[in-house]
């Protein structure tokens, strides 16, 4: 407990790895959502037009493309989003390995 108190050992890496799990399984599903809503509250008739235009101008083969880039792009999204969480829990590693110096 003193150590706590002392900021000797630090509650951050802990909440890290809950941040992470949270922000992995929320961020795509919000932002889903919060594009959605605002794609239906400000911009209805463009995007029935962008829809439908999408659907008569470009070839399955096309519209395969795009989903296939869509998925590369969350994959990445989420490689970056661990590799930043690991980063910042490495640096409270180091800072561990030098406090028993």
């Amino acid at each position: 407990m003193r150590d706590f108190l002392t900021f000797q050992t630090f509650i951050t890496p802990s909440l890290l790895i809950l941040m992470y799990y949270i922000g992995a399984l929320l961020i795509p599903v919000v932002s889903w959502y919060l594009a959605r809503w605002i794609k239906t509250s400000y911009f209805p008739e463009i995007s029935k037009r962008i829809k439908e235009e999408m659907q008569t101008r470009t070839t399955p083969k096309q519209r395969f493309i795009v989903y296939i880039a869509f998925i590369i792009c969350f994959l990445c999204m989420e490689i970056f989003w661990r590799m930043m969480f690991e980063f910042f829990i490495a640096y409270f590693d180091m800072h561990d390995a030098l406090m028993k110096l």
